[in-house]
């Protein structure tokens, strides 16, 4: 955790960071000086019925309580900049590390895993901090500066320190001992609330029609119970370190106030002394109170800084290569390719071999899980292969720089992801410099520019979270438009247009097939009248090639692609082959 909090303070969160404990230097030192002068008031001034004494003693006392006050008024100023100074720059870097990792580094983080250590991770390393540079020099401060001021006043009495910081010192280890662990715990249990909530959230409709509310309802209670439960023991290991702190001081008070007793009356120690004695003990109290809760937020910062250090100890699979290639062409080239999700498990994809010329329209087509989308994945490097070759321009692909590669491949995902702001904002993430012309001509090639400008603010419409004021056709659309703007050498489209109608879908077609002339096209569908018209056709079944050919070819030559026609298109499609 420390070392996470030092390679966070950088720049003027450093600096803030060395003034803070400066500022609270300031205030301890003024803070002890009070019991010391109040203990003089007694002896001196009251005893001697001095008034003079009293009023310059007790306005030195308000005084040094000022300057006290603006120590430690600065020192809180300070602490909070370098903690929020601190955990913005590590947000930031643990949200560009999220970004670097690869598809294959992402799912084995939940979403919502990720979002808890981007948030309430961070938020607890830097209430840390704060507390690091406002408690944890206070109290060791407060706590040795009470204990020499309490010498002075009395050898004798001072010897009780030896016999209760030894005890307060060996609970806060045990207590630390034990409460890591179960604070790691309650972590993992909030990941598991933020999944179930992000999933009912995300699937409200799906719930609703269903009727599954009380399913649901049941099912988040559990995580949160759980999430209490292990709550309510990590707290409970901690608050018996209060209880532990409260009974020896109080002794302690009792012990003083026994033998100091004596001694005043034997003559041989001050009531002042005695006050300040306890007011010094009090203050050294304070100070382990104080350290009691830092324990408490040690616990749990340390649990967030290992969850925060697994995610920047991730290697990411996806790497530049040390020597990036250019490529000759545009040919795409699958080489023996095997490819499965994680180190175990069955392969997805099973020896792969075939290629796809530079200006080829290609349709893949297959039953659900056949590895269409697992396919498509490998050509912009979004997984690795488990064996074999991808080769772009007869170059591996592991050997193209990453960001020229993916520039030059266009990739519209099955769900069509947009984001807050404005149709306009999530067009120009296909190309910042886009036109408003470009703009026009792109939605007019993705049939979306009916539907936006009938919209009263046209481009400048808001899109609310995930695209949700809009159906899933429009935001196939928009998705598509968005990426024919990237102006791509290669064009991926993997089931976007299922949620579009017949005739949208084959106005589509033309729109690209003029638009992409010249470069490679390659279409995932379920729908046969999608792919039909395509240069090549790829069937997928169980991971494998069963068959390759245009339309005709396949009609003639693969009992699976015959099959998939008959059930979309009728017997009558195959009359011309019969024949």
């Amino acid at each position: 955790m420390i070392n996470l909090i030092k390679k966070n303070l950088n720049g003027q969160a450093r600096l803030f960071a060395i003034i803070a404990p400066i500022m609270m230097l300031v205030e301890v030192f003024m803070d002890l000086q009070q019991p010391a002068m109040m203990a003089n008031i007694i002896d001196i001034g009251v005893a001697n019925r001095d008034l003079n004494y009293i009023l310059h003693t007790g306005l030195l006392m308000i005084l040094f309580a000022g300057i006290g006050f603006i120590g430690g008024a600065s020192c809180s100023i300070f602490a909070s900049l370098a903690g929020v100074r601190m955990s913005s720059e590590l947000r930031q870097k643990l949200f560009v590390k999220i970004q670097s990792l690869s598809f294959f580094e992402l799912d084995q983080f939940k979403t919502s895993s990720l979002i808890t250590r981007l948030t309430n991770d961070v938020s607890q390393i830097q209430t840390m901090l704060l507390m690091m540079l406002r408690i944890m020099v206070r109290s060791p401060l407060l706590v040795l500066g009470g204990i020499v001021m309490a010498y002075l006043l009395s050898p004798t009495l001072s010897i009780l320190f030896c016999i209760i910081l030894p005890i307060i010192v060996a609970s806060i280890i045990l207590v630390l001992n034990g409460s890591v662990p179960l604070f790691t715990q309650v972590q993992k249990r909030l990941d598991r609330v933020n999944t179930v909530m992000r999933e009912n959230l995300l699937g409200v409709r799906v719930v609703k029609s269903f009727t599954m509310e009380d399913n649901q309802f049941k099912r988040f209670n559990q995580v949160n119970d759980d999430l209490t439960d292990h709550n309510i023991k990590a707290q409970n290991v901690t608050f018996l370190l209060m209880p532990i702190v409260t009974l020896v001081m109080n002794f302690s008070v009792v012990f003083i106030l026994w033998f100091g007793g004596n001694m005043v009356i034997s003559q041989n120690f001050e009531i002042g002394k005695i006050m300040a004695f306890i007011n010094y003990l009090i203050q050294i109290t304070n100070s382990l109170v104080m350290a009691v809760n830092l324990v408490i937020n040690i616990s749990r910062a340390q649990a967030s800084a290992a969850r925060i250090n697994e995610v920047f100890a991730v290697d990411p699979a996806i790497r530049e290569p040390q020597n990036p290639q250019i490529p000759k062409n545009f040919d795409i080239e699958f080489n023996n390719v095997n490819f499965r999700y994680g180190h175990s498990g069955d392969p997805v994809l099973k020896n792969l071999s075939f290629k796809i010329r530079e200006g080829e329209s290609v349709g893949i087509i297959g039953a659900t899980g056949a590895g269409k989308s697992s396919l498509v994945n490998l050509i912009p490097r979004l997984y690795d292969v488990t064996s074999g070759q991808v080769l772009l321009g007869n170059v591996d692909v592991r050997q193209l720089n990453l960001d020229e590669l993916r520039r030059k491949i266009g990739v519209v995902m099955q769900e069509s992801i947009l984001f807050g702001g404005t149709i306009g904002s999530n067009l120009h993430f296909g190309n910042e410099h886009a036109s408003n012309a470009d703009l026009n001509q792109a939605s007019a090639d993705a049939q979306a520019l009916g539907f936006i400008g009938s919209l009263p603010q046209t481009f400048d419409s808001l899109v609310e979270q995930r695209g949700r004021n809009f159906s899933g056709g429009q935001k196939q659309r928009i998705s598509i438009a968005r990426t024919l703007l990237k102006d791509p050498r290669i064009l991926i489209l993997d089931d976007s247009t299922s949620a579009v109608d017949l005739k949208t879908e084959s106005n589509l077609r033309s729109a690209l097939a003029e638009r992409m002339h010249g470069r490679t096209v390659i279409m995932i569908a379920q729908r046969i009248s999608a792919v039909m018209d395509a240069d090549k056709i790829l069937v997928l079944e169980h991971g494998e090639i069963a068959a390759i050919g245009n339309h005709t070819e396949l009609l003639k030559t693969s009992e699976i692609y015959r099959s998939i026609v008959v059930s979309q298109l009728g017997e009558e499609a195959l009359a011309h082959v019969n024949a």
